[in-house]
């Protein structure tokens, strides 16, 4: 399974209109909506989990594409883990 980040997307985009888009491509396991923790609103990106081969499809054919008026980032999630540390307070 590769799981798959899914950036710019409206902020009015539901769980089964990002399922719908990548079903075209395979089989989807999982699509994970990540909201404000504060406010509960969408951020405007999700996490989409399919198998490998459909991954890559659901890539080459989504990333740049228009959903909802907006131009899709699709690529393969990264490790929080490989991410450099986020810097605070300005160090």
């Amino acid at each position: 399974m590769k799981q798959l980040y899914v950036g710019n997307l409206p902020y009015n985009a539901t769980e089964e209109q990002i399922r719908a888009a990548f079903a075209a491509y395979g089989a989807v396991s999982a699509v994970r909506m990540m909201n404000d923790r504060e406010t509960g609103r969408f951020r405007g990106f999700s996490f989409v989990e399919m198998d490998d081969s459909d991954a890559l499809k659901a890539i080459e054919n989504l990333d740049g594409k228009d959903f909802g008026g907006r131009s899709l980032r699709v690529n393969e999630a990264r490790d929080r883990d490989a991410r450099p540390p986020r810097r605070s307070n300005g160090w």
